[in-house]
């Protein structure tokens, strides 16, 4: 991915966040359990934490855009997709199987941060 994708990448899930953030507070708080809404928020968090990790690696690829800072990128944007996608999915749908694909996208996350440590030792 080009810099330019990977930073509008960043942006739209760092405003996707606030505005499931804020959903789950005002519109969700009425139909869903407290335990449910922990969990949406926890995939709201987490959204935003790899949004601004999405954001850094953006810059990191304005100058160099090797395997790693590629592969970060990649990595965060599919883990932002199964991680808190599945908990959004899990929590609105009540299909609590959809929690077994969670740790899939926190792998990802977890790939994502090793390659970013990767390419940062590379400099």
């Amino acid at each position: 991915m080009k810099a330019k994708t990977i930073l509008i990448l960043a942006g739209f899930f760092g405003l996707t966040a606030v505005a499931l953030g804020a959903f789950a507070a005002h519109s969700l708080s009425q139909i869903l359990s407290p335990d449910d809404i922990r969990i949406f928020q926890t995939g709201v968090q987490y959204q935003m934490y790899h949004a601004l990790a999405l954001f850094g690696v953006g810059i990191l690829a304005l100058q160099r855009s090797d395997f790693e800072t590629q592969g970060a990128s990649l990595s965060f944007l599919l883990g932002i997709i199964i991680f808190s996608g599945s908990l959004y999915a899990l929590t609105l749908t009540g299909v609590r199987i959809l929690g077994a694909i969670t740790p899939i996208g926190g792998l990802a996350f977890l790939l994502g941060w090793g390659l970013l440590i990767r390419s940062a030792w590379k400099i």
